[in-house]
């Protein structure tokens, strides 16, 4: 495809730096893959299955990084071409997953959990399908127009978690409520690196340094909105529990 960059002419230092982050990605969702899955045991059982989301979350991008860096080091000796899919594979899986985890955390009613997801992971994977094209064209207004139909589901995204969702946090306790907050914003600002990555060429970075960038944009966000997501569902399901169950709060020194 037009969009896909010739990796042979990184330079040494690019192609270190590429590499490096692309292990950083690998060995971050790795550990945190494994902390989770321990880690759920030590929730109430209502809450697990969001722990296990998270942990699912991580382990297909884990999957996915050994792929992409596999892919990078065969295209860098000019084997193939690099395949920036494996990206948005990932993405089309995880994203609904990490939406279907903070919802899932909550606890909520039946009605209102069907409702919420119901919008959240249709609008998330139709955000990722409509950014793929333009990921891979090198033509500026494609990319543009691409990049323009996907950010139509992500307000639709916003827009859910920041009106409805709020609704849903008022039964929530404080501390609940306080950290679903925070959670929405880490979300919003590690999302944020996505279109600045993609739309790196056309603020006039082009070349290895556009693709560099990309790289380390796209691993950075990742690590954020996976492994540190992933983290602060963890900590949610605690302070549920901690809620639900005073025997819980006293054995966790949750007082």
């Amino acid at each position: 495809m037009d969009g896909i960059y010739d990796v042979t002419t990184l330079t040494a230092n690019q192609y270190v730096i590429v590499s490096g982050f692309l292990s950083l990605g690998f060995a971050a969702m790795l550990a945190t893959t494994i902390y989770l899955y321990l880690a759920q045991a030590r929730v109430l059982p209502k809450y697990r299955q969001a722990i296990v989301i998270s942990g699912t979350v991580t382990l297909i991008a884990l999957y996915h990084y050994w792929r992409i860096f596999d892919s990078f080091k065969a295209a860098h000796m000019g084997g193939e071409a690099f395949n920036e899919a494996y990206r948005y594979v990932d993405w089309l899986l995880t994203v609904p997953l990490l939406l279907l985890e903070t919802i899932a955390v909550l606890a909520l009613p039946a009605i209102q959990r069907k409702s919420l997801v119901s919008k959240l992971v249709p609008a998330s994977a139709a955000m990722i399908i409509l950014g793929y094209p333009g990921e891979v064209s090198s033509d500026m207004m494609t990319k543009g127009i691409w990049g323009a139909l996907s950010t139509i589901p992500f307000l639709f995204i916003l827009y859910v978690l920041f009106v409805e969702l709020t609704k849903a946090l008022d039964k929530q306790p404080a501390t609940v409520a306080a950290t679903v907050k925070r959670l929405r914003l880490l979300l919003i600002a590690t999302w944020g690196v996505y279109p600045i990555s993609y739309l790196l060429p056309l603020l006039g970075i082009e070349g290895g340094n556009a693709f560099v960038g990309r790289q380390v944009g796209y691993t950075v966000a990742d690590i954020l909105a996976k492994c540190l997501f992933g983290l602060t569902i963890y900590k949610i399901a605690r302070l549920k529990s901690a809620a639900d169950d005073a025997a819980y709060a006293k054995a966790e020194g949750m007082h």
